[in-house]
């Protein structure tokens, strides 16, 4: 299975200053006094029987302690990779990075940030860790499995086929999220992480692709040549049957001009131009 997607570089076409990515969310501790704060107040919890992650949500969802909240990095990875430090726009969003610190996380849990990149973040800010900043407008948590699972099954398949579903569901999550340096900042992969999660019509047009013996090519972003006032792009799906090795090709279109990407049109088939 191939997957292109069209390269963004520099300030050029594909660049922008939003983020809209999917990942995971992690605290870490900046400072050696933040540390031992952190034992202290943790020491005085009654937190017999606890693991240490659910002692650490147990304290840091407590309002008391919501100062040790605030003097925390959290940091966003993607593909394990430590890639944004995130700063809430309102100190009331505190609560949802505080929320998407699980008391049992599972390998398959995931996180939707979406916000505005900002500088690198100096060196002293979180215990030498430099990557860009990002003003976190809303956060998503939810686990994998779950989104999987709450895709609606088309008409056309039968309630004995939801199985083989759901896997190609996975199939089609999994390729979008890992596209090349899917950091959700180029307007390819905020387009891409945004139908991943909010547009399921994509796992049906590739169920219905496999019933018919065809399998997933790649996925391809295109800049519109409806671009104009508007940034949209063209996200195109291919289709490889497996037997006459004919690709056929569908596509939406999705405006990425601001923070919250749309769908602009819905999945239809694509003739080239």
């Amino acid at each position: 299975m191939e997957e292109t997607t069209t390269p963004a570089t520099g300030a050029g076409p594909g660049t922008t200053p939003f983020v809209w990515a999917i990942g995971r969310i992690e605290p870490r501790l900046p400072s050696l006094a933040v540390e031992k704060e952190l034992a202290q107040v943790t020491g005085r919890a009654d937190l017999a029987g606890h693991t240490d992650r659910e002692a650490l949500h147990e304290v840091l969802s407590s309002r008391a302690n919501r100062y040790l909240a605030r003097q925390l990095c959290w940091v966003l990875l993607i593909e394990g990779l430590e890639t944004y430090l995130l700063a809430p726009r309102d100190p009331v969003d505190l609560d949802l990075l505080v929320e998407s610190l699980r008391p049992r996380p599972a390998p398959t849990d995931l996180d939707v940030v979406i916000g505005i990149r900002g500088p690198l973040a100096p060196p002293e800010t979180c215990n030498g860790l430099v990557v860009p900043v990002v003003i976190v407008d809303q956060v998503y948590s939810f686990g994998r499995d779950d989104l999987l699972a709450a895709v609606p099954r088309p008409d056309d398949v039968a309630e004995s086929g939801d199985e083989s579903f759901r896997a190609t569901a996975a199939e089609v999550f999994d390729l979008m999220l890992q596209t090349a340096d899917n950091a959700g900042a180029t307007d390819e992969h905020r387009a891409l992480n945004y139908l991943a999660v909010r547009y399921p019509e994509v796992y049906a047009r590739t169920a219905a692709a496999h019933a018919g013996n065809a399998a997933l090519a790649g996925v391809e972003v295109r800049h519109s040549p409806l671009s104009g006032v508007r940034t949209i792009v063209d996200v195109v799906l291919g289709y490889r049957h497996r037997r006459t090795d004919v690709v056929e090709r569908y596509f939406c279109r999705v405006d990425v001009t601001e923070e919250f990407p749309f769908l602009v049109s819905k999945l239809v088939p694509y003739v080239e131009r």
